[in-house]
């Protein structure tokens, strides 16, 4: 159980001893001040880890300047040392602050007679060049180098030539006529030859330049047709033209022509591999024939590993939009055309081949064309591919090697992928799937099992009747308890529960807990259960967390547990609700708040600083405020039984010219409810903006929750506060197509049941009676019978963001204010740093950070005098990009009126699709606007009633100067 730490405290770093970045810093100084050269080199070492822990400019400065003394005085290996640090360290560079005594500091080893150490300065300069790409003397440097006697110097030139040539538009175009030289001159050796034409890929900055760099690997193609000197130039070639992008159609015909006439098996390998970056790149420049001809040599190629290479380029191509170009601009529509195309024919004839790699690629390609291509006359190609994934899941799912295993994850990625564009497909390729299912290898089962629940959540394919045979098939499993057994137990019961649309049978969950308690341990046994929580099976969920309380080794996760079993049996309490039964739904809804009512406190105490759980203890509290929501419309809607209209309600309402009087007590009632469920609904938009890192299953449910709020709300205004201009076209479904798992898919018909009888409620009867208050408490009713799915976020985080704010002038002391002068305007810095987990950019990456600073008067001091509104206040916004996970921008405030203001500083993230997500963090510092001493002293003046001196009256605010 104890490896759940691992996904619970994701990177928490228990038990490191924190330093603040001084000591840090001063600690790795005195190392470096050390006379032992083996501490001097551990203190250079540990920088790296400093620049992750500390990433701000003040102290990457101070670091950098140190190591750069380091590098002046140093011998060759300490120098050596810092160049990896400084190339481990290349996002931090530009956070230096002081660029040029770095340099200066650098440079001048440079002037060295040991070329071993200028060679280490050449590399230095080169993996700085992001910071000074236009340093001329760093430029001259590299060029004299080039014409160095020493190899290592030379190379190391060579390294630093490249990367300020990809840096800097005038070193390139300065450099390009001296490398070409050193290329066509016949004094220079071959192998350095070989090193130098790689920097013409950088070549790329104007056209003219990228022109002349084209036409100097285009003789050289020509002029040195040995194997290693074609497969360098093709590759820049390829490099070169994948930057400028203009030459990419030419290039792509360079290379099929390599492949077409060059015998060399080399060549053909490097044509491929060039090929597959260019169609991962580009591919809507691929033409007809650019494809034609590819398919044609793969036709007639009699080698099994060009054959695969030429088919991973084509079924990269697949899924994009050249197949569409391929297939439309082609002559023909007959049907039989569909089977007559090459690319079809080399697909099919691959679908079968011994090779499985091969087959995998002609599987591929099938699926793609079936997917993407909606043509009548490429119909029959549906099933040539379907029997081709069949085949090949009969050969991988009975063998266990590595090769295999690759080969069946294309397989059922493909079979998820067809079933889903094509869903009449689903029931024959799901047959195959549990057919294979009981012969195959452990490893094939478990993906098999993972293809079979991505399939089953899209489609209700899987029906009762095959629950026997994943029963028996369990029962086996779980006599053995290898980690690859667990494994499989995981995944058949997730398949299990997808499969058991209603309630699992006691059966079923007899041979469950029996088979985990023969052989397994307790983390998968809770894997298990979070599975049955998100499949939304809560009372098999809520038994398997409650066996698990007492084999945790820590306080927090027994905490942990024991408000997930609580949370289960309060969804468990729910499945109870019968329609038209109110009383009894309002017990069950009582019983469910108290579980939950537990269960939070239960979630506090598993929360730690590292760990705060805040999306968790965001969600439950808002599923609680909703079922008590619920509960109190119910409530209202019995009222009317309880406490009717009185007999004069008519009458008031006539004479207080409103309407809803005559309905008593209840309108007023309903339109708190009202509110309620819309302030609920603004309340998960919030957490919905917050939870930037969430899955997308996650953020729809949450959606979801957003959207039965706004539904609740409609139905009562629409019934009952205001029936004449309810709209109900605008809450019209848009259907169900993109629906990705059974909660939402029975959530949706729900929504759509509910709108259903309201609009026809609304349309027959005025308000209010009886059928309406029914009609609301059913809607509440059938909301709640679905079961909740607690969605993969609110047990593991797989991608995890967050920003670090620094603000300057900052107090030494936080609750210090910062002193300012009231008719000066400070100028506040805010540096940021975006720090990731181990996945950054998984579900969605940071475009841009808004920052928003407003301050906020607190406490007044002095006298009241009449201020223009604007500068009472500051409310300032800028987006800023962050660059290498690094932003920095200021704000000019101002503090007229004296006293102490508070400032606060809030960040929010912009991702790559323009959406805002609230993420924080939210900063505080306190500004103390203080009187300016002139203006203090005249009115000290004023009020003794003295006049100002001559000299005072003619001061002005130049005169300090």
């Amino acid at each position: 159980m104890a490896s759940s730490a691992k996904s619970f405290l994701a990177d928490a770093g228990y038990g490191e001893q924190e330093l603040d970045a001084n000591s840090a810093l001063m600690e790795l100084d005195k190392g470096l001040r050390s006379g032992k050269l083996g501490e001097q080199c551990e203190a250079v070492v540990r920088f790296p880890r400093l620049f992750q822990k500390y990433p701000f400019p003040i102290l990457i400065n101070s670091a950098f300047l140190k190591l750069a003394d380091v590098f002046r005085v140093g011998n060759n290996f300490l120098r050596l040392c810092v160049l990896k640090v400084t190339q481990q360290s290349e996002k931090h560079l530009e956070k230096i602050l002081n660029v040029d005594e770095f340099v200066k500091r650098v440079f001048s080893v440079i002037h060295s007679n040991d070329p071993v150490a200028r060679a280490i300065t050449l590399r230095m300069l080169g993996s700085m060049a992001s910071i000074i790409p236009e340093r001329k003397n760093a430029h001259h440097s590299i060029r004299q180098s080039l014409d160095s006697h020493d190899n290592v110097e030379v190379e190391a030139a060579i390294f630093a030539a490249a990367n300020f040539s990809a840096q800097s538009k005038d070193f390139a175009v300065g450099i390009c006529n001296k490398i070409s030289e050193m290329i066509q001159g016949l004094a220079t050796p071959v192998d350095l030859k070989l090193k130098l034409i790689p920097i013409l890929q950088h070549m790329h900055h104007d056209a003219s330049l990228a022109s002349s760099s084209r036409q100097l690997l285009q003789q050289l193609v020509t002029s040195y047709p040995s194997t290693k000197m074609v497969i360098v130039t093709l590759h820049t070639f390829t490099l070169l033209a994948a930057s400028s992008l203009v030459d990419i159609p030419k290039q792509i015909q360079l290379l099929l022509q390599y492949l077409k006439n060059d015998p060399r098996k080399a060549v053909k390998r490097l044509a491929i591999q060039d090929l597959k970056l260019l169609a991962n790149k580009t591919p809507h420049t691929w033409s007809r024939e650019n494809i034609q001809a590819l398919c044609e040599s793969a036709l007639h190629t009699p080698y099994d590993s060009l054959k695969m290479g030429m088919l991973s380029v084509l079924s990269t191509l697949s899924g994009t939009i050249a197949i569409k170009q391929y297939f439309s601009s082609a002559p023909g529509t007959a049907a039989t055309t569909a089977r007559s195309f090459d690319l079809v024919k080399l697909a099919q004839e691959c679908c079968y081949h011994t090779n499985r790699g091969i087959a995998a690629h002609g599987v591929r390609i099938l699926t793609n064309i079936s997917a993407s291509c909606q043509e009548k006359d490429l119909l029959p190609l549906e099933q040539d591919a379907v029997f081709g994934l069949e085949a090949l899941l009969v050969l991988c799912s009975q063998d266990d090697s590595p090769g295999a295993q690759a080969t069946l994850k294309i397989t059922l990625t493909c079979m998820v992928k067809l079933v889903k564009c094509r869903p009449h497909l689903s029931q024959s390729v799901v047959e195959s799937l549990l057919t294979q299912l009981q012969s195959a290898q452990d490893n094939a089962r478990i993906l098999m099992c993972h293809c079979l629940a991505a399939i089953a959540m899209q489609l209700p394919v899987l029906a009762d009747g095959i629950l026997g045979d994943l029963m028996d098939l369990y029962k086996l499993i779980g006599q053995s308890a290898t980690d690859k057994k667990q494994e499989l137990l995981v995944s058949l019961a997730t398949v299990i529960f997808v499969s058991s649309q209603k309630a699992l049978s006691t059966e079923i969950k007899t041979v469950i807990k029996q088979q985990l308690e023969n052989a397994s341990n307790g983390w998968t046994a809770y894997r298990i259960a979070r599975q049955a929580s998100r499949m939304g099976n809560h009372d098999m969920a809520r038994e398997l967390y409650q066996s698990l309380l007492t084999q945790v080794a820590s306080e927090h996760f027994y905490f942990w547990l024991n408000s997930l079993k609580e949370f289960s049996h309060a969804e468990q309490c729910l499945t109870g609700l019968q329609e038209d039964n109110y009383s009894s739904a309002l017990s069950c809804i009582a019983e469910a708040l108290k579980s939950y009512h537990k269960g939070i406190a239960s979630l506090t105490a598993a929360s730690t600083p590292l760990n705060p759980l805040s999306f968790q203890c965001g969600f439950v509290k808002l599923r609680i405020d909703l079922l008590q929501a619920f509960s109190q419309l119910i409530c209202t809607c019995n009222s009317l039984k309880t406490s009717p209209p009185p007999a004069i309600a008519t009458t008031i309402a006539m004479t207080s010219g409103n309407d809803l009087q005559r309905c008593g007590r209840i309108s007023n009632q309903m339109k708190h409810s009202m509110e309620e469920f819309r302030n609920l609904a603004t309340r998960y938009g919030d957490l919905y903006q917050s939870s930037f890192d969430a899955d997308s299953a996650t953020l729809r449910n949450v959606e979801l929750q957003q959207q039965s709020c706004l539904l609740i709300s409609h139905a009562v205004e629409a019934l009952i506060l205001d029936p004449e201009s309810a709209n109900f076209q605008e809450y019209s479904s848009n259907g169900t197509a993109h629906v990705e798992s059974e909660y939402e898919r029975r959530m949706m018909s729900v929504f759509n049941h509910v709108l259903e009888e309201v609009e026809s409620l609304n349309r027959k009867y005025a308000p209010v009676s009886y059928l309406h208050t029914a009609c609301l408490c059913n809607a509440v009713i059938a909301l709640l019978k679905v079961p909740l799915s607690f969605q993969r976020y609110f047990f593991q985080k797989l991608q995890s963001t967050s920003i670090k704010l620094a603000l300057s002038p900052s107090p030494r002391n936080p609750a210090e204010p910062i002193a300012v002068q009231n008719n000066q305007q400070l100028a506040l810095k805010v540096e940021g740093v975006v720090q990731h987990g181990s996945k950054p950019g998984l579900f969605r990456k940071i475009q841009s950070v808004c920052l928003n600073v407003s301050s906020v008067l607190q406490s007044k001091s002095g006298q009241d005098y009449k201020i223009p509104i604007d500068n009472m206040t500051n409310e300032m916004e800028q987006r800023v990009e962050p660059h290498n996970d690094y932003f920095s921008t200021q704000f000019l405030l101002n503090f007229v009126i004296l006293g102490t203001h508070n400032i606060t500083v809030e960040s929010s993230v912009i991702d790559s699709n323009g959406i805002v997500w609230k993420t924080g963090p939210k900063t505080t510092i306190f500004v103390k606007s203080l009187e300016d001493p002139y203006s203090q002293q005249v009115r000290l003046q004023q009020q003794q009633g003295q006049p100002p001196s001559q000299q005072q009256q003619q001061r002005t605010a130049y005169s300090r100067f």
